[in-house]
């Protein structure tokens, strides 16, 4: 088993999107690598806590290769935009790739290199260790399972991604 986190805007649609694959084996939506302990909703939102909103993905890498989870987070995200996807804006919506297992790095750097070289500029995306994180309030947990109709930035076609590809 395998851990990543993974910034992409709002976490709601997030967590639904990596669900669907065969390998995830645990999604967590939560606050990563701010300035603050143990934030609330409301301090990331309004109170410039500095965290992002994350999903912590765990996984398992003889099902599914960290490699190919990051291939389908580029799917979802617009790589070079600051600090906003969707109509989602402020710092807590910024992307970014966060580890704890520095052996995970190459991979990392290996596909943010290929998607800087295909798109032909540096990304907006960052790639750093895990500073911290925090689980979001339960209500932040499987949102979209829970409120179908909720807003998210992701176009709802890829919720449904996995099923296409493995047709």
């Amino acid at each position: 088993m395998k851990t990543i986190y993974l910034a992409a805007g709002c976490f709601w649609g997030t967590q639904k999107f990596f669900d669907q694959f065969d390998g995830v084996r645990k999604t967590v939506t939560g606050y990563a690598n701010g300035n603050t302990e143990n934030p609330s909703y409301e301090d990331v939102k309004h109170h410039n806590s500095g965290h992002a909103e994350t999903v912590k993905i765990d996984f398992d890498e003889k099902l599914i290769s960290i490699e190919k989870l990051l291939e389908y987070y580029f799917l979802i995200i617009d790589p070079l935009s600051v600090n906003k996807q969707g109509e989602d804006e402020g710092i807590q919506y910024r992307t970014g790739i966060y580890y704890e297992d520095s052996e995970l790095l190459p991979s990392i750097e290996k596909v943010v290199s290929e998607q800087e070289k295909k798109i032909g500029q540096k990304l907006a995306v960052e790639v750093l260790p895990l500073n911290n994180f925090y689980t979001a309030e339960e209500y932040h947990q499987k949102y979209l399972e829970k409120n179908p109709g909720g807003y998210c930035h992701i176009n709802p076609v890829m919720f449904s991604l996995y099923k296409k590809l493995k047709k």
